[in-house]
């Protein structure tokens, strides 16, 4: 491989920074050989995967917790704590029995209680989930390994929606835990999963370690995504928290980490000559950057302030600041994804190659727009998305719109984002977040894809028009006509502008060759089972 002048110059930045550097993990002692570190994206801050949707949040629960059915890499459901399922002859009462050796970390035994308590309350959330319960008669348990879900009339989606991961995933909790209201952390982090959170070794903000759960009885059929055996090939992991990428990057070269999922890519190049690295991406179909605005306060209430950030929007731009490198990066004008089945040009005349903030202007303009401030969430510690929050201000500002950025960690971000208020009274207006492709192509599950007011996504776009066509997706039977439904969707997405697409984005993961194993699925978290180190 051809060597740059500039790539021998970040090169010796990184090593220079890996000599230099005061680092906490230096002074550490080696680890053994059976525990993995790694580096997430972001600072782990929500445990809940009820009250969470952030991909750290989501690998900290596959860790711990289990799931009734998984996925496979054909996109099929499978069985997971749930040894077989029946459906009665008019499709209105599902049967689901647990398989054996299902037991939580204090020692207790999973029962169909656990189960019925867990679904209820992720479906109070989650937009599969809300279906589910809106047809739901009852849901309730037959015996302790043995439950039922019956319907007022059939839902052919109903497995698939209990295996999704393009929403929130189902996992399992233990009754009393699931009891607590959907709005409230379960803060127990008692499972049943592959993995057990160390809470003796928890250091917020520094590190989170994770040990095998060594009565974790697997299913017998080899891994596949989030289906089949869940086997652990190590004793620990544990997620150190390095905030900055460089840092993290010659901890990786130094051998002091094994697993960093963002590399800076601007050193990509660097970890593609070093012997003792590999850059895997895992994800192939990648995600999507999406734009969310608060459409209950100004001035995105107004749909033309909303449409004139569909305007306003240089995708090339805003892929630039995040990868250099334009092999990893695409346009994307469909709210389907590039690759999903449902991809499709309907309603695109609004993109213009370098945007348009003219008509940006324009637009904010016959808002009504009158100087208010636009208040934009910034996550320091994700870098990618803070630079685009950094674009995206000046951006605003070009056109003569007051915007401000509101910087915090990702646990702050996601906090914030909770409120509904004016940005006056602590409330925001813009954050900028993602999903991947393949969760795009759900639109039951998809939260970025509910458009129904109060109980959609953080945002809370509403319109009666899209939620009926959407209504129709669970109950229509075949491909064709669902790729028919989806342009209508998205002609009516675009008109009211329910988010803004950046553009898609395939993220490779940087590891040292010693770690192994690694699962790779069309979503933006890491299973942890099955990776080993040689």
């Amino acid at each position: 491989m051809a060597v740059s002048r500039r790539d021998l110059i970040k090169a010796g930045l990184a090593v220079g920074t890996a000599l230099s550097m005061p680092s906490v993990l230096r002074a550490q002692t080696a680890h053994p050989a059976r525990t993995v570190r790694m580096v997430k994206n972001s600072s782990l801050t929500t445990f809940d995967p009820v009250v969470g949707a952030s991909d750290i949040t989501i690998d900290h629960a596959l860790a711990i917790y289990d799931t009734l059915l998984g996925i496979d890499s054909n996109a099929m459901p499978q069985p997971q704590m749930v040894e077989k399922w029946g459906v009665s002859d008019d499709k209105k009462t599902y049967t689901f029995a647990l398989r054996d050796g299902l037991g939580w970390h204090d020692g207790t035994t999973v029962t169909a209680a656990d189960c019925v308590a867990s679904i209820r309350r992720w479906g109070q959330v989650d937009s599969g989930g809300q279906l589910i319960m809106e047809r739901a008669k009852d849901i309730s348990k037959i015996d302790d390994k043995t439950f039922t879900i019956s319907l007022k009339e059939p839902l052919p989606l109903l497995i698939d929606i209990l295996a999704s991961v393009s929403g929130l995933m189902l996992f399992v909790m233990r009754e009393k835990d699931a009891d607590i209201p959907a709005t409230e952390q379960v803060t127990a982090n008692i499972g049943s999963g592959p993995f057990k959170f160390n809470e003796a070794l928890a250091k917020p903000g520094a590190s989170f370690t994770y040990d095998r759960n060594d009565k974790y009885v697997p299913r017998r059929e080899p891994a596949d995504w989030f289906a089949g055996g869940k086997i652990v090939k190590i004793d620990r992991v544990v997620w150190d928290n390095i905030a900055d990428k460089q840092t993290s990057l010659a901890a990786l070269q130094a051998g002091e980490i094994d697993y960093l999922e963002y590399p800076p890519v601007d050193f990509l190049s660097t970890i593609e000559g070093d012997p003792n690295l590999v850059l895997e991406v895992l994800n192939k179909a990648g995600s999507d950057g999406i734009l969310r605005m608060n459409c209950l306060q100004k001035p995105f209430n107004n749909v033309k302030a909303r449409q004139a950030m569909l305007h306003l929007i240089d995708q090339e731009a805003v892929l630039r600041v995040q990868s250099p490198d334009p092999k990893y990066t695409s346009i994307v004008t469909s709210i389907f994804g590039n690759t999903t089945p449902y991809s499709n040009d309907e309603n695109t005349g609004w993109f213009k190659k370098g945007g348009d903030p003219e008509k940006a202007r324009q637009l904010f303009q016959e808002s009504g727009y009158a100087g208010e401030t636009v208040v934009i969430l910034q996550p320091t510690d994700v870098p990618a998305i803070s630079d685009v929050s950094q674009w995206l201000a000046a951006a605003l500002r070009k056109i003569g719109v007051k915007a401000e950025l509101a910087p915090s960690d990702w646990g702050g971000l996601s906090a914030r984002r909770q409120k509904k208020n004016p940005v006056e009274e602590g409330g925001w207006s813009i954050f900028i977040t993602g999903d991947t492709e393949f969760a795009l192509g759900d639109p039951m599950s998809e939260v970025c894809l509910n458009a129904s007011g109060d109980k959609a996504w953080y945002g809370w776009p509403k319109n009666d028009e899209y939620e009926a066509l959407r209504a129709k997706w669970p109950d229509v039977a075949t491909l064709e006509e669902r790729k028919a439904l989806a342009r209508q969707m998205q002609r009516v997405w675009w008109d009211f502008v329910g988010d803004v697409r950046l553009g898609q984005k395939i993220n490779p993961v940087a590891r040292r060759k010693t770690l192994t194993g690694l699962i790779g699925v069309p979503v933006g978290i890491q299973p942890m089972w099955n990776m080993q180190k040689t």
